[in-house]
């Protein structure tokens, strides 16, 4: 699969958070649909001429965040942006469930 995404080494920002953020304006404007199986880390870390830790590094943020997620040897694939609201929101039920008590 070829993304659209590239890294510009002059950037202030890391080359990490550029690819995060490009991935995520792809999941967010649904150009990457819901199922989607993104390119395993060494393709894209070749592809953009980086380390697979940077390529790594922004797939952890992203499945941290609920964009994306690993689906074993498979890889990872975007994931429904519903599934990341019902994780927080349930996260956040719990917590002041312990409150109460």
């Amino acid at each position: 699969m070829k993304l659209n995404v590239r890294v510009n080494r002059k950037r202030p920002e890391s080359m990490t958070r550029q690819i995060r953020e490009q991935l995520n304006a792809l999941i967010e404007a649904g150009d990457l649909a819901v199922g989607t199986l993104l390119p395993s880390e060494r393709e894209l870390a070749n592809s953009l001429k980086v380390a697979r830790n940077v390529v790594r590094g922004a797939y952890e943020q992203l499945m941290d965040a609920g964009k994306i997620r690993s689906e074993g040897r498979k890889g990872r694939s975007v994931r429904s942006s519903n599934n990341a609201r019902k994780r927080t929101s349930s996260k956040t039920s719990k917590s002041s469930k312990a409150r109460k008590k």
